[in-house]
Formats: structure tokens, sequence, C-alpha cells
């Protein structure tokens, strides 16, 4: 069987190896359990889950990608997006995955043990309490940029291993212009169609703000 047999855009992610792709393939199932049980994934738009969630979370993958030891830190990760796909794609990296409310996290830590994935840690907790520094912060629009920075400003390491200097990489939606222009630092606007062509990412960008 094909790798984009097996995980319906696969041709979108060649760069993933066949073990990458069939652990993607994995997160349906595990995620439609746990989501009779608790709502951590709107059931509205199930049916177009590795679309909306594991797609849309690899437009990070496709803007960066990150040196082997790099420190990640997803704010606000939900049942565990961007983050859980990016550990996948990225197996020399760390993640650190935090999430204010308690049940996500329990998602979060569940499906981490099904994936057997070495290199994730689930925190329970604001990202203001996260202890350590991170070459990069990802998160999937929580919040408008100027008051999601101040969560993270204190968070980035010195060192610099990667193509970009250290920063945010954040998924939004939309007309963006008021919003970046309330952020003091450098940003860059990624549309995701460049990476993904499907309808649903026709306004859809990774946005970069340089923090170092």
């Amino acid at each position: 069987m094909k790798p984009s047999e097996r995980f319906p855009y696969g041709e979108w992610v060649s760069f993933l190896t066949p073990g990458q792709i069939q652990q993607l393939q994995a997160l349906r199932p595990l995620y439609a359990e746990w989501n009779a049980a608790i709502n951590v994934i709107s059931r509205k738009d199930f049916d177009q889950f590795e679309e909306r969630h594991v797609l849309h979370s690899l437009a990070i993958a496709r803007a960066m990608r990150f040196a082997p030891g790099s420190r990640i830190l997803d704010v606000g990760t939900g049942g565990g997006f961007p983050g859980i796909p990016l550990a996948i794609a990225y197996p020399d990296c760390e993640f650190v995955l935090v999430d204010s409310i308690g049940k996500k996290i329990k998602v979060v830590q569940a499906v981490v043990d099904a994936l057997g994935l070495q290199n994730v840690t689930a925190i329970h907790g604001r990202a203001e309490e996260v202890d350590g520094r991170f070459d990069f912060v990802v998160s999937r629009a929580v919040t408008r940029l100027a008051k999601f920075l101040p969560w993270v400003r204190t968070k980035f390491a010195s060192r610099s291993i990667n193509p970009w200097p250290n920063g945010i990489l954040y998924l939004k939606g939309g007309d963006l212009a008021a919003e970046l222009s309330e952020v003091k630092p450098a940003t860059e606007q990624l549309p995701i169609p460049a990476w993904f062509p499907q309808p649903f990412f026709e306004t859809k960008f990774v946005v970069y703000v340089k923090m170092q």
C-alpha cells in the first residue's frame, strides 16, 4: 500500500518516511476513540480530520525544516495540534506541548503513549509557567499575536541552529494586516497554498515572528 493511500494527503508530505505516514494514519482512530468521551476536536469537522488538523499542522513543517536537536514549545496545544504531527515529522527534535485545560492534556498524553513518541512532553499549565528555553514556539491561533507575545517573550534560547532566527511560527487565517500591525517584531506571512492547494487553505498562513 502506498503512503498516499494510508494517509489521504501523503503526496503533499513526501518528505516524510513510510513509518511517519503510518503514525499519521494512526491519529484518526485514536482521536475518534477519545472524542467519543472528551470533545477535544470539533465533531462537525472530524470528517476532515486529516486536512483540518494533521495537514494544517504540517504546514509548519513545510515552512521550517527544524534542525536536529531543536526544542519547540507548542502553546495552547488543545488536543495536540500542531505539536503531535510535528513531533512525528521531526523525531530528532524535542517538543513540549502545554495547555491550561487538563482533559485536553490527558488526551495528548494518551496519544503520545499510544504512538510511542519519545520526543514529546505534555504539560498541564500556562505557557508562562513552562521552564526552559526553546528555538521556536508554535501555536494554532489561540489569540491575537499582540496578546500572545507576552506569554512567550522570555522563552527563546540565545543559540540559533535553524535556517531562521529563533521565533514564533503561528497558524492563522484571514486578513491579518491589522493584527500584524500591532506586532513590533519583524513578521512574515507564508501562504499555506504554496504547499497545500486544498480549498480549505486558501486564506491561511504560517506567520513567522522573529524573536531573536
